[in-house]
């Protein structure tokens, strides 16, 4: 694998400056949760070495399409359980999303 578990955790951290995680309470650390991840996608990486590149991309692509859904999913989630309104542009998407024909 090109890059290492430690490099890809330290890149994960840049992009958070950006769009920064809300660890809230959780019993785990930051960092800890951080190189977990890294590793696991690092293995997930290994293991498609014998991949296309066009087969790896779309792995990759399909893997980090479920991530945001789940996000997404997750998010509205906690939204509704705190009674919480949305933001203008998730209640577009989903009223978007509630048409029938999507349009």
């Amino acid at each position: 694998m090109p890059i290492k578990p430690q490099e890809l955790a330290a890149l994960m951290l840049e992009v958070e400056h950006e769009d920064p995680i809300d660890f809230a309470d959780l019993p785990f650390g930051e960092a800890e949760l951080r190189e977990l991840v890294a590793a696991h996608l690092c293995e997930m990486a290994a293991a498609m070495e014998n991949f296309s590149t066009e087969d790896r991309l779309m792995t990759l692509l399909a893997v980090s399409a479920k991530l945001v859904l789940e996000n997404l999913v997750l998010h509205l989630q906690l939204l509704r359980q705190h009674g919480l309104p949305v933001s203008d542009s998730v209640e577009e998407l989903l009223s978007r999303l509630r048409k029938p024909d999507g349009s």
